[in-house]
């Protein structure tokens, strides 16, 4: 069956454009001198897991205690849990899963650690941790220096924990290849007075895992860094387009969606809307709509309704026709994606297979 032929919406992602995405992202952090951690946040999908550990992933990384559930039930090990989990009955599932897998998990906070603790020896399990730092998001995490000792120290006392290292989360890495460089040497410095601070103690540090996307060409900056946590890389998406770190060819996944109507003028009605797409602007680039239709570059997805995407065809000189499939790359995949039960496998343009989107609203 032809990908125009699918029943619609459907999601899609081109297997060789993956392959390309996992092959360069792989050979390009290993060049870097460091380990590859990827978020499997994008794709929630065991089998893309699989093949990001086959392309030298040394873990594989998650935000929920349910991301983690899916991969360990699917053999799966060495997952960071990149996120500072509380209430009672999460951290029992997590030290549960601990007993079975290597885990690690992130924190910022000694209210954090002691929950942790609790639930970790009530189950006889260890869980590695990592002391979150903040690099400049302002998201989660402490400032660089003694705060981030103090803190390592305390989780060496408690039971069933064991410091490893540091985490932080490069978002603030973002912009054109200039700005996103002159951003990641800004965390080189933070990262540089963390370890610092260790240094000082005489405290090893084991693990110093960085993030996202955006800022993972530049990890070579940033010395310290031994792994990197890239999760759109293996998709990407007009976010990642509009940045320049990668070519529209480059966005392996598209929504392949029908017109339903062009009644009323300028408009063609698509059978995808807000239950469908992502509704998150872009962040780069035009900083409007939500998609790219690849038909017809020059109609803008300006509207998405619960079942209704409008686009505007007032300046397009594509000839739009009630029961035309178009397809469309999302703004931001990662939320794209967990709307959506399965994604379907396309090679040159057929689809030839379907996977689960197993961690799918996985929230908790």
């Amino acid at each position: 069956m032809l990908a125009r032929e699918l029943s619609t919406p459907a999601l899609t992602v081109d297997l060789d454009v993956l392959e390309k995405n996992l092959q360069r992202g792989a050979e390009l952090w290993r060049r870097q001198g460091v380990g590859l951690r990827p978020h499997t946040k994008t794709h929630k999908t065991v089998e893309i897991a699989r093949l990001q550990l086959a392309h030298g992933a040394v873990g594989l990384t998650v935000a929920k205690v349910g991301e983690a559930e899916v991969l360990a039930r699917a053999g799966l090990d060495d997952i960071l849990v990149a996120y500072p989990i509380m209430g009672e009955e999460k951290l029992r599932r997590l030290a549960r899963l601990a007993r079975a897998r290597r885990l690690l998990i992130s924190l910022d906070s000694e209210t954090a650690a002691q929950e942790l603790s609790r639930a970790a020896a009530a189950q006889n399990a260890t869980l590695g941790v990592l002391v979150e730092f903040d690099a400049g998001a302002h998201r989660c995490g402490l400032e660089p220096g003694p705060a981030l000792v103090a803190l390592a120290k305390a989780i060496e006392k408690l039971p069933g924990l064991k410091f490893r290292g540091l985490m932080s989360f490069f978002g603030n890495v973002w912009g054109t290849p200039e700005q996103r460089r002159a951003e990641a040497e800004h965390v080189a410095g933070r990262v540089a007075r963390g370890l610092e601070a260790f240094r000082a103690e005489r405290m090893p540090v084991e693990i110093v895992s960085g993030g996202s996307t955006p800022s993972a060409e530049f990890a070579h900056l940033i010395p310290g860094l031994t792994e990197i946590r890239p999760g759109t890389y293996v998709y990407n998406d007009l976010n990642t387009y509009y940045q320049g770190a990668c070519g529209l060819e480059d966005c392996a996944v598209r929504v392949v969606t029908t017109v339903v109507s062009t009644a009323v003028t300028g408009r063609a009605i698509i059978d995808a809307g807000s239950k469908t797409f992502s509704s998150d602007l872009l962040g780069s680039g035009p900083k409007s709509g939500y998609g790219y239709v690849v038909e017809a570059p020059d109609a803008s997805l300006i509207k998405l309704n619960e079942e209704h995407g409008h686009l505007d065809i007032t300046q397009s000189k594509h000839n739009f026709r009630v029961g035309e499939v178009v397809t469309i790359i999302p703004n931001h995949v990662c939320a794209t994606v967990n709307m959506h039960d399965e994604i379907l496998t396309l090679r040159q343009g057929e689809a030839v297979g379907c996977w689960k989107i197993a961690a799918r609203g996985k929230v908790r």
